[in-house]
């Protein structure tokens, strides 16, 4: 397997502010629901605010897949939903690059499988910046991949960042900063 990378669809976001009536969180998840392209991700979108009314204020979520292939994708899905993945680690040049905004916790989103089929929705309860050198056995232990061992993670993570940054013509170092990003599971099906 090698790492699972998140990929994100949607961008866009709402925020509804103020008191929220039986009516307006209707309209509001409906409008919210107009912006996702993705059906699947619409379903479970709409049956998790069925099931947790109150977080209708949270915005739009991002739809995202892991990984930066169809087999690792999937795997990577199911242990998401499984709670054995709990994390993820993004290179911080890479999000620079492509001009992404750090994750932040409270931050939602619909992980799917590769072909877009929602699997389940994550919450990011903790986000640290570390350099790649400093990376520990628990933090590949919470990224749940594999093995879970510290070899693995940094195998395959150099392996991923050096085709990430390739595209701009860069290369991972020991000493670059790794995004890490931890999150919880709110909801599948």
């Amino acid at each position: 397997m090698k790492f699972c990378f998140p990929i994100f669809f949607v961008k866009t976001s709402i925020v509804i502010l103020g008191p929220l009536t039986e009516r307006t969180q209707i309209l509001s998840a409906f409008k919210i629901l107009t912006l996702m392209e993705n059906a699947s991700a619409q379903d479970l979108w709409t049956d998790f605010l069925n099931s947790k009314p109150n977080l209708v204020c949270e915005g739009e979520p991002k739809v995202i897949h892991f990984c930066d292939n169809e087999k690792d994708a999937n795997v990577c899905s199911e242990l998401v939903n499984k709670e054995i993945k709990r994390a993820t680690s993004h290179s911080l040049l890479g999000l620079q690059l492509r001009k992404e905004t750090l994750p932040k916790i409270g931050d939602l989103a619909i992980v799917t499988d590769w072909n877009g089929k929602a699997k389940t929705i994550i919450r990011t309860t903790g986000v640290k910046l570390i350099p790649y050198f400093a990376i520990r056995e628990e933090h590949a232990r919470m990224e749940g991949e594999g093995d879970k061992s510290l070899d693995y993670w940094k195998k395959v993570h150099w392996d991923y960042y050096t085709r990430e940054l390739s595209e701009f013509k860069r290369l991972p170092r020991e000493s670059m900063i790794v995004v890490f990003e931890q999150f919880e599971k709110l909801h599948s099906k």
